[in-house]
């Protein structure tokens, strides 16, 4: 079980100068967007650094919806600079980037695909000492600053994957919940929804120890074990938030109490899931953004079309956890009680379907996009949209259910409309 530090509490970003003293950092690389350069979070790290004197270069080409090609910019970047400490202010894409690029400047001989999850990339495992990163997220979303993950979209194969080892684990969270005030609305949804797939998938991922074979040498262990009595403590807490704040945290920005548990629910889910893993609802949500035609969501300023990635997974979630249930009912109905269904008189054979209700009504509330007709999609992607879900073995094989393609391409369908 790999936790990760944190620090919370509003205004602490204004320690991270003092923090990058005490350890000894002389060359710092700062990574952020473009969107984000200009708002008080990086602000707040800027001033921070000047006070006390922190030698820095700014990186803000990140990508929203990182690609191969851009955290190959990111990496170029880092391997030149020779820094010896990083800082990611930012979402999932930030931090996910910054990850990347410490890897590899740490191992700059190494082929880009070397790390990568397979089948896509090699999946070796990382013996290379990397620097000290400390991760500033500005959503209450991936939880990226607790896990050992970083996801992008690679092109050639209009599919999402991935790096995930332990050994990129952020050193540091720095969760300020100040920095969540500047998000807008719709940003707050969607990372939101992404805190709750975490949530529900790491609870009723396959038990760790119904996994095999046991691998040769702890190395080989992957980030990823299965639903454990551990995980299982942060994934139920971070859904009660989830479900307490999220609908609060998105209608009022100036709820100050909603948005800060958000924030800590992020990292709480991420903790859990960093640790348990995640199945099916992100094993199809990577062909949903890798694939996307023309969609450009409201409130998120980019010049390329994306879906969201708490968007692309939770759209499938209906579907995904009906068919889940029969593996483990009593844990999907407990999953449904929190979110606000009445289950006094429930059977436990109608748990994935009293689950898909919850969440049906949950994002009908907060007017979510009705299914994946309603960003792009139709019964011709189905095809195209399984054949990129076959190689995200690393999250499908923890389904508590095993699929085949044509449970898969059930589940795209089911999931074209959602009301």
């Amino acid at each position: 079980m790999a936790i990760s530090n944190i620090r919370y509490g509003e205004g602490v970003t204004k320690e991270i100068g003092m923090d990058l003293q005490n350890l000894g950092a002389r060359r710092v690389c700062l990574m952020t967007d473009k969107n984000l350069s200009k708002l008080p979070p990086v602000n707040a790290v800027l001033n921070s650094l000047a006070k006390y004197g922190i030698n820095f270069q700014m990186y803000d080409n990140v990508r929203v919806e990182p690609t191969d090609q851009s955290f190959l910019d990111a990496i170029k970047f880092a391997k030149k600079g020779e820094f010896d400490a990083y800082v990611a202010v930012g979402g999932g894409s930030v931090i996910d980037t910054c990850k990347a690029a410490n890897l590899y400047a740490a191992s700059p001989t190494s082929e880009f695909l070397d790390y990568v999850n397979a089948p896509i990339g090699k999946g070796k495992p990382v013996t290379v000492p990397l620097k000290p990163l400390i991760a500033v997220p500005t959503t209450s979303g991936t939880g990226s600053e607790t896990t050992g993950v970083a996801i992008f979209d690679f092109k050639e194969l209009k599919v999402k994957t991935g790096i995930a080892s332990r050994a990129i684990k952020p050193t540091l969270g720095i969760i300020d919940p100040l920095h969540t005030l500047s998000m807008p609305e719709r940003i707050v949804a969607n990372s939101g929804f992404d805190v709750l797939c975490h949530a529900l998938e790491s609870y009723t991922a396959i038990p760790y120890n119904m996994r095999s074979p046991c691998p040769s040498n702890p190395i080989n262990r992957p980030a990823y074990q299965g639903s454990n009595p551990v995980s299982d403590v942060w994934a139920l807490h971070a859904l009660r938030i989830v479900a307490k704040y999220l609908k609060r945290a998105i209608r009022n920005p100036e709820d100050r109490e909603a948005r800060a548990n958000m924030h800590l629910a992020s990292a709480f889910a991420g903790i859990g899931f960093g640790n348990a893993g995640v199945h099916l609802c992100h094993g199809m949500s990577y062909p949903i953004s890798g694939l996307v035609k023309t969609y450009k969501p409201k409130d998120y300023n980019v010049d390329h079309s994306l879906v969201p990635h708490g968007l692309s997974v939770v759209l499938t979630s209906p579907a995904v956890f009906a068919f889940t249930a029969q593996v483990h009912p009593e844990r999907h109905l407990e999953a449904a009680e929190i979110l606000g269904a009445d289950i006094r008189t429930a059977r436990i054979k109608d748990a994935g379907l009293i689950l898909a209700d919850a969440l049906r009504k949950f994002l009908f509330d907060l007017n979510v996009d009705d299914g994946l007709a309603a960003i792009g999609y139709s019964k011709a992607d189905i095809p195209a949209l399984v054949k990129g879900t076959l190689p995200q073995e690393r999250v499908t094989k923890l389904s508590p259910r095993p699929q085949t393609e044509e449970d898969l391409s059930a589940l795209f369908e089911a999931s074209m409309k959602l009301y």
